[in-house]
């Protein structure tokens, strides 16, 4: 499977804030077990972190850290 690159229009905007991602620090985001499909535009990570954390995408994606625990992680 490949995935073809393209850079975003000028005027893309970020997915949280709709600020244009060009006068900040953009990231690129893909889900790819769904075939890769349509890149989502953040202008930063402080706004990729709060539209992940307001749409609860991280609940059940990662194991719960214990010191107690060697196999974890």
């Amino acid at each position: 499977m490949s995935t073809t690159v393209k850079l975003p229009d000028a005027d893309e905007t970020c997915a949280y804030c709709r600020s244009r991602i060009f006068d900040h620090d953009p990231i690129c985001v893909r889900d790819c077990t769904d075939d890769c499909g349509t890149p989502t535009y953040f202008c930063n990570y402080a706004c990729l972190t709060t539209y992940v954390d307001e749409n609860s995408l991280a609940i059940g994606d990662a194991c719960e850290w214990s010191p107690d625990d060697p196999d974890c992680c």
